[in-house]
């Protein structure tokens, strides 16, 4: 992905809210719920945070609840707000059914969990174990997206309609990543049990499952209902079940 076509977080805020805008104008229904989600906000932080407040609490005490420590990690991590903002575009630019920002911030539940798990990472690593685990257990029950805080995520992700989607404990997937739904990723059960290994600009499709100490490298492409177990080479495509490997590049010998 381009860097120039990737807005630092004010930039982001200042579209957002001219988006908003116009949909309030347009809609005088939805734009009560717009104006409270955005226009009510002074920054995407408190907008973002209070937005996993409300998509992730069950009342206004759970909601204030979850609010309150999202703001607590962008107020402490200021590139996690740069990490979602380059998530958010990540959609308008792979996603062809979308023209805008403010569509996925409101109501793609993919983004939301991505940015739950990021507050649940931070939390993690600072010592949080037990609210860490609540964000990724109320994700996983309200959105159907369940992402281990010991995960490891970069940025420029798009988890695409994202139901079903779990991500288990220590696997690593790099930037500009695609996850479509229903695709496990996670450890086997053999001993030393360890996480996959995602490489940047991998494409993941719908129901596809990548466990074990593997490699999945950059710009490769898992195909639906896949099941990887060993290594994929970077720019390949893998799929079935044996898994099989096609459109490779050639070695740079042959070239």
């Amino acid at each position: 992905m381009a860097e120039a076509a990737i807005m630092a977080s004010d930039s982001l805020w200042r579209k957002l809210r001219s988006e908003a805008q116009c949909a309030a104008a347009a809609d005088p229904v939805f734009g009560k719920a717009v104006a409270g989600a955005i226009l009510a906000h002074d920054d995407f932080a408190a907008a973002l945070a209070d937005l996993i407040g409300q998509r992730l609490g069950s009342g206004s005490t759970e909601r204030a609840r979850f609010t309150s420590f999202a703001r607590d990690a962008f107020r402490s991590q200021p590139d996690l707000i740069e990490t979602a903002g380059r998530d958010l575009q990540a959609i308008a630019l792979r996603d062809p059914a979308i023209a805008e920002l403010l569509p996925p911030l409101l109501h793609y539940k993919g983004y939301v969990a991505l940015q739950a798990f990021r507050v649940s990472h931070w939390l993690w690593h600072r010592g949080h174990i037990d609210t860490a685990l609540l964000f990724q257990n109320e994700a996983s029950n309200v959105l159907q997206i369940s992402i281990h805080p010991a995960a490891s995520i970069g940025s420029s992700v798009y988890l695409d309609h994202a139901t079903g989607i779990v991500i288990g404990a220590n696997v690593v997937i790099g930037d500009e990543v695609t996850i479509l739904q229903n695709v496990s990723i996670g450890r086997t059960s053999e001993l030393p049990a360890r996480s996959p290994r995602i490489g940047r600009g991998v494409f993941i499709g719908s129901g596809a499952t990548i466990l074990g100490d593997i490699s999945i490298g950059d710009f490769a492409k898992i195909g639906a209902d896949t099941v990887v177990t060993s290594d994929i080479p970077a720019g390949c495509t893998a799929v079935g079940n044996p898994v099989r490997l096609t459109n490779c590049p050639e070695p740079a010998s042959a070239a």
